[in-house]
């Protein structure tokens, strides 16, 4: 593919650097009317990007293309941009809001310096870019780059997003684990190279195909694999790197919390299944190597369990979503381990209604407040029916999606991943993941329950509307679509599933026939032989 033709597929990803420089410009202007109006500015440009990301990513844009999954880019624009509209809705108002406050009494005078709207949003463009990036990542450079550019931001917002000390030893937690497992998996893609020779995914795939028919691949094509694997299995929050997300969720504002839930693990699950189809795996998963598919399994089933029984322990609500959390990346990497075809597509459908559930419930402890604070403990929430039941009515919608409540969005998504998971041969892995999951009922029935059921106490009767309203209109809006989506859950299945094909299957109605009178020999995009390259590998 050529220099040109990959500038289209980027054309989202541009709209969104240009909003990255405007929404920078109007947080810094002198005028309180202009600095308000930082998060629409931020929002069309996300919405503008996801239109573009519709349009760009059309079938015959895509023949030409060496992706290993051409249409991804479409769906995860989509979906960015819809959450990110959410999410910026969800953040109005807790960016320098006792610094406008002051201004707007008199108490200050504007100083670019003390501000940081701008910059928030700014960052959030930024890594919502990133998260875009990995969908048309076609080597393991930009694969890098586009992880990176989606979690480093991330890291100034949780020490941005509140003034208290908290926040900053989040933050800090958090960039040094982030740049530990960023050495991980570079350490595995420098590993993978050195196996391959290459650092293309067509060529990659090429060779690793050629290895697995030739015995298997080698223990440094395993060694890099399963460092890459590991590393960026922190960008889910999965087991053993799960330990920052309860701290760094609490220490973070809550939009932020929200924004943390979302976008770096699904950067996190689309980048795994992206090096796993550079290895070749076929539709039922059958060529995933041994040594992968265990450690998967294992990482799977402890994040599942670690992070449900974390949840139980918890007194906080953000903690235990922050566990919660945990828990649904161990769901993720059950479609993930499923590998393509229905495994991927219930990915891509998943990581749609685990956004729009987990932004939700985290829209009710942003648009609400106690004292001029956010609701820390569940005696907040107790009778929250009472003066505010559109909020107790979303919190118990998107606890309910969280759940698999049928027949809320959640149920579908998850039943698709089980479904997946039984197909593929998968069938303990599922009962482990169904045993959680009727685990994860306490919790999230004692945050249905708390708000609607229980009787207002002391610290409840003092909590009132935040000061803006956007966060529980896209409160409202999201516990709407966790209703109707599914009724358009067919073309959903449909989209998701034309995202989810690999280069493969995409491309195999247009396939030349192959040639029956002499096999063809496999040739990279440098135009050398693979027999070539891994005799030059092995030193012969």
């Amino acid at each position: 593919m050529t220099m040109s033709n990959h500038l289209w597929f980027l054309i989202p990803e541009a709209i969104l650097l240009v909003g990255v420089v405007f929404t920078a410009i109007t947080g810094l202007m002198r005028s309180s009317t202009v600095r308000r109006s930082t998060p629409a500015v931020a929002g069309l440009f996300v919405a503008a990007s996801g239109v573009a990301s519709a349009y760009v990513f059309n079938a015959e844009c895509l023949e030409s293309t060496t992706f290993l999954m051409p249409g991804l880019g479409r769906w995860i624009g989509v979906v960015t941009a819809c959450v990110g509209l959410l999410l910026i809705m969800v953040s109005v108002g807790s960016v320098d809001r006792k610094l406008e406050q002051s201004i707007a009494d008199g108490k200050l005078r504007f100083d670019p310096l003390r501000a940081g709207r701008g910059e928030y949003y700014a960052f959030m463009l930024l890594s919502l870019a990133g998260l875009m990036l990995v969908c048309t990542a076609n080597d393991l450079i930009w694969l890098f780059l586009a992880l990176e550019l989606t979690s480093l931001p991330t890291y100034v917002m949780v020490a941005m997003s509140r003034n208290k000390r908290i926040a900053q030893e989040a933050a800090m937690k958090y960039f040094f684990l982030g740049a530990m497992s960023a050495a991980f998996f570079l350490y595995g893609f420098a590993l993978l190279y050195a196996s391959t020779g290459t650092i293309e995914f067509e060529d990659m795939r090429v060779v690793l195909q050629t290895q697995m028919d030739n015995g298997g691949l080698s223990a440094l094509t395993i060694g890099g694999l399963l460092l890459a694997l590991f590393g960026i299995a922190y960008k889910l929050a999965a087991a053993p790197l799960h330990l920052y997300a309860a701290d760094v969720y609490e220490g973070a504002a809550s939009p932020v919390t929200a924004f943390l839930g979302f976008v770096p693990k699904a950067a996190g699950a689309l980048a795994i299944m992206m090096i796993l189809v550079a290895t070749g795996v076929d539709e039922v998963a059958t060529r995933l190597p041994g040594p992968i598919l265990m450690m998967l399994w294992v990482i799977a089933v402890l994040t599942m369990t670690l992070g449900n029984i974390g949840a139980l322990l918890q007194k906080s609500p953000k903690r235990m979503l922050a566990y919660s959390s945990i828990a649904h990346s161990g769901y993720i990497l059950i479609g993930i381990i499923a590998g393509p075809g229905l495994g991927y597509t219930a990915v891509l459908l998943y990581l749609m209604t685990y956004g729009i559930g987990n932004t939700a419930a985290f829209s009710v402890l942003s648009g609400l407040q106690r004292r001029g604070e956010e609701l820390s403990t569940f005696d907040d929430l107790s009778g929250l029916r009472q003066r505010h039941p559109a909020m107790a009515a979303v919190l118990g919608l998107s606890s309910g999606s969280l759940l698999g409540f049928p027949p809320l969005l959640g149920f579908w998504g998850k039943l698709l991943l089980f479904i997946a998971g039984i197909q593929t041969g998968h069938l303990v892995l599922v009962v482990i993941a169904a045993v959680n999951s009727a685990i994860s009922g306490w919790y999230y029935l004692k945050l249905v329950a708390v708000p609607i059921m229980a009787s207002p106490t002391a610290r409840s009767e003092t909590v009132e509307n935040g000061p803006s309203r956007f966060p529980r209109f896209a409160g409202l809006a999201m516990a709407a679509a966790i209703i109707i989506l599914p009724v358009f859950l067919s073309w959903l299945v449909d989209q998701s599933r034309y995202s989810a094909q690999t280069a493969v299957e995409f491309k195999n109605e247009s396939s030349a026939v192959a040639d029956d009178t002499e096999p063809s020999v496999p040739m990279l995009t440098d135009g050398t032989s693979v027999e070539d390259r891994l005799n030059r590998q092995s030193g012969r």
